[in-house]
């Protein structure tokens, strides 16, 4: 399984360990974990073939809440037949009358990939299409080298422990109000996560967002980073602007991070 999952892996994730694939198996993650609390225990089978060399795995649960099935991880080395099986077992095991989701949130074989890396997965993405699974274009996968230089800093800021995501919180208050925030995971194998940055309506266009960024990579790298990934949620309309996230994907784009991948989301209803 260890060689099934990591021949699929993209640039910015840690190898997956066999400590990662057991959590997996037992169906837990340290991302999104309250998700992962809601669903019944995972069955997780291989494809093999005649001589019983494992050529795929694919793993699934229900959630009790709403009776929704998840393909949770899947790998068979982009191979379109292996890839096909497994979709077609794990349909069958749950129930083809059922509404199936696939790669909906994160499991503890990565570092917080909430979709399925469709441009380095294209068979996997295919197969899940011909399935009847739509895809949803999430989130756009980013990864840059540390240290990266040339970026402001805040002047002040609060640092603080959080545990889901774990890592920390970076936090500019005035007056005892929060303006900006930017949450950071513990890196993996070098690799830190800067998980989001946020800042308050009223204190946009001050330079929070920036010096957040400078101030948070220069933490990360303090605790062993080597490298830095991200995740932006810009999927959304362009009739809200509320949601969008064009001035974050800017501010990261001139900063140095490069996007590796789109992440999809998939879903299925009988």
């Amino acid at each position: 399984m260890l060689a099934l999952v990591n021949a699929d892996r993209i640039e910015g994730q840690p190898a997956t360990t066999s400590s990662m694939l057991a959590e997996a198996l037992a169906g837990r993650s340290p991302v999104d974990s309250g998700w992962w609390a809601g669903l019944d225990a995972p069955v997780t089978d291989v494809v093999h073939d005649v001589a019983g060399t494992v050529l795929g795995v694919v793993s699934c649960a229900v959630r009790r809440s709403d009776d929704t099935g998840f393909i949770l991880w899947m790998h068979g080395r982009e191979t379109p037949a292996v890839v096909g099986a497994l979709i077609d077992h794990a349909l069958a095991t749950m129930g083809r009358k059922r509404t199936v989701s696939a790669f909906e949130f994160a499991s503890a074989l990565s570092l917080g990939l909430e979709g399925l890396p469709a441009g380095h997965r294209p068979a996997t993405r295919r197969a899940l299409e011909a399935a009847g699974f739509s895809g949803r274009n999430l989130w756009r996968y980013m990864h840059a080298g540390l240290p990266i230089v040339g970026l402001p800093h805040a002047s002040h800021y609060e640092v603080r422990d959080c545990e889901d995501p774990p890592g920390k919180c970076l936090e500019v208050r005035e007056d005892g109000e929060l303006l900006a925030e930017a949450t950071i995971g513990r890196p993996v194998a070098g690799i830190g996560v800067l998980w989001w940055i946020s800042v308050a309506p009223a204190a946009r266009g001050r330079g929070l967002g920036p010096a957040l960024l400078g101030s948070g990579l220069d933490l990360l790298q303090g605790l062993g980073a080597r490298e830095v990934i991200l995740f932006v949620d810009d999927d959304a309309p362009a009739d809200d602007p509320e949601r969008s996230r064009a001035a974050a994907n800017r501010m990261y784009d001139r900063a140095g991070l490069a996007e590796v991948d789109r992440l999809f989301s998939f879903s299925r209803r009988p």
